[in-house]
């Protein structure tokens, strides 16, 4: 079939998403910052990804996370997101959330398969994160779950000599009983 040159030109398709599709992926992760677990839900049920990421690479569940939503990590989760999708800088939702002190976000994250030594590309665990802003609940959890107190970043720092350059009040002792409760007695 022709086109009629006197009609609306028919529209160019590209390779990359319209307006439309960009002004509603926005308002999704505008959902997930909010921590709107019910608008989250539904939107699954009808298909949405789970692990759909924004212009830097922060998953859902990443927002979600880093504004401290366990109930919309949680639905997150339970539609089969990535708990362990890295932004582009490399981070990881539970040391987002370690970082901003969301204990349970973080317990939610490691009842769904988050990696409890999920390091960034500079080898930083959440543990370090933790203890670097003296999250003691938060340190005890990672600890309790697996978490090495001894583990190095790629600069050779540890979670306790990392908490101690920052001046941590608490985590340095917490973290060296902890080591010491590991190293087997001679």
């Amino acid at each position: 079939m022709q086109h009629d040159s006197n009609q609306n030109p028919p529209k160019q398709s590209n390779d990359g998403p319209d307006d439309d599709m960009i002004a509603f992926a926005s308002q999704v992760f505008d959902v997930a910052r909010r921590g709107d677990a019910a608008m989250l839900e539904a939107l699954l049920a009808k298909g949405l990804p789970p692990n759909l990421r924004n212009d830097k690479g922060d998953s859902l569940v990443m927002l979600a996370s880093y504004h401290g939503h366990a109930d919309a990590v949680r639905v997150l989760l339970e539609h089969e997101a990535d708990p362990n999708l890295r932004n582009d800088n490399g981070q990881t939702p539970i040391a987002g959330a370690a970082f901003k002190g969301f204990a349970e976000v973080i317990r939610t994250l490691l009842d769904h398969g988050a990696d409890v030594e999920g390091a960034s590309p500079d080898g930083r665990t959440a543990l370090m994160i933790a203890a670097m802003f003296n999250r003691v609940e938060i340190v005890d959890l990672l600890i309790a779950r697996g978490a090495d107190p001894d583990a190095r970043d790629a600069g050779g720092f540890s979670a306790r000599d990392a908490a101690a350059k920052m001046g941590a009040a608490d985590t340095p002792a917490q973290l060296a009983k902890a080591s010491d409760a590991r190293t087997p007695k001679a």
